[in-house]
């Protein structure tokens, strides 16, 4: 790579310094927005941020058309084609690979220029790009979506064709060394995921004592269990009958009422930050208020047998509907916890779902879920033991997490230096 030795200013605030062979035009002198209905080939298109535009059917959990649906009604998308979707904010700029239909919702348009397709690919999700597009909507969180005429109001870079292909050749190969690197990481968390379970599997199924003598605990997915344990059913070891939450809608989070928990707040047993966070009224919240170490299970839809431990440091909280309060009584509650991480928890979901028709688990099965039961001083010690081997796992894991968001902010910076021209690649 070599650097050019001539810049001048592009005179675009987001762009800054290009080369003096680039130049700048706005979007309508380079594209035009299509808007023609149907295709030869009707497939329906929809926009990812990882794939550009691909056919809806290639996505899961997407809810499809009807079969009677008219396809020739929606937009035309053509191969080469860029589609701003609804999710411009993030960089929803994406590039079709394929012949097909789209959304009415979105907007299409194509190069009336001669481009190399995937520079403007890459341009379109350079962070300088995006930053410029969101400061036109600023609405665009509350639905407001970036409109074609403000891109194409918009300067853009130009450099000469060739360029544009060295370019996207070299981000082609940078980023997928880059993506190589981040799914390693993905790996080795995934692995230490897997390794945290077996632990605490092992632990809260065997005990610390690896020489103690075992016995058949009569439930097949728990195994053998040291002699002096138990098994013993949920409902036999909990202070009050197993309780659903509130069934509120809930209100705009206010510091001076109870935090609202809804399945959507936890995560990795925490309660996320990043989301909006809802309330309940005092009067909403009666008899919903949780207390320190009760436990969290989820009883329905993609999340259900979530488990979480409510801890007083998050504060006043109440739990919504689709959640059940288990309220532990003479054994310990951090033990009783840890047994939600197992293999084991996760064979007797599995076993229930065989059993179901939709995928649910009410306050009737959890009630009668077996779970080996140390006597109290050796829960104490699991549970003491585990605090300290999963933080140390957990480090681990955010040590990898670290890495994989300094990839992903690299990438970033290397697609915004080469596309604006502040570094370039040897001819």
């Amino acid at each position: 790579m070599t650097m050019s030795k001539a810049y001048k200013d592009s005179g675009v605030d987001w762009i800054g310094i290009i080369p003096n062979d680039w130049c700048v035009e706005k979007g309508k002198h380079i594209f035009v927005q299509r808007n023609t209905k149907g295709n030869e080939s009707p497939v329906l298109l929809a926009a990812t941020q990882k794939s550009g535009m691909i056919p809806q059917s290639l996505l899961e959990g997407v809810v499809q058309v009807k079969l009677d649906t008219d396809l020739q009604t929606f937009k035309t998308v053509h191969i080469g084609d860029f589609v701003i979707s609804l999710r411009s904010f993030q960089g929803g700029f994406e590039m079709s690979d394929y012949e097909g239909v789209c959304s009415p919702a979105y907007q299409v348009f194509y190069n009336t220029q001669s481009i190399f397709h995937k520079y403007y690919k890459y341009l379109f999700k350079s962070y300088g790009f995006i930053s410029k597009m969101n400061s036109l909507v600023v609405g665009i969180r509350e639905g407001k979506n970036i409109q074609y005429k403000d891109f194409a109001e918009s300067m853009l870079p130009i450099p000469p064709l060739p360029t544009q292909q060295r370019i996207a050749d070299f981000l082609d190969r940078k980023c997928a060394e880059i993506d190589e690197l981040a799914a390693l990481q993905e790996t080795m968390i995934e692995e230490l995921k897997r390794y945290k379970q077996s632990v605490i599997t092992e632990a809260v199924t065997k005990g610390l004592d690896k020489n103690a003598k075992m016995k058949p605990s009569g439930v097949e997915w728990i195994g053998e269990i040291p002699e002096g344990w138990e098994v013993k059913r949920l409902k036999d070891i909990l202070k009050q009958p197993l309780q659903y939450g509130a069934n509120e809608s809930g209100i705009p989070f206010n510091e001076n009422l109870p935090r609202y928990v809804r399945i959507t707040d936890i995560l990795d047993n925490s309660l996320r930050e990043d989301l909006a966070k809802q309330s309940l009224t005092e009067e909403q919240a009666k008899g919903y208020i949780l207390k320190n170490n009760d436990i969290l299970f989820a009883r329905s839809g993609g999340t259900v047998g979530k488990a979480f431990i409510y801890k007083q440091a998050y504060g006043r909280c109440a739990f919504a509907g689709y959640l059940i309060k288990a309220a532990i009584k003479n054994e310990n509650a951090q033990y009783v916890y840890y047994y939600t991480q197992t293999h084991c928890y996760d064979e007797w979901k599995r076993r229930i779902f065989i059993q179901a028709t939709i995928q649910n688990i009410g306050a009737d099965k959890y009630s009668i879920m077996e779970l080996p039961i140390p006597p109290l001083t050796e829960q104490q010690q699991i549970a003491d033991y585990l605090d300290r081997k999963c933080a140390e796992i957990d480090e681990l894991i955010a040590i990898k997490q670290q890495k994989i968001e300094a990839l992903k902010e690299y990438k970033k910076s290397v697609i915004f230096e080469y596309v604006t021209g502040k570094k370039e690649v040897a001819e």
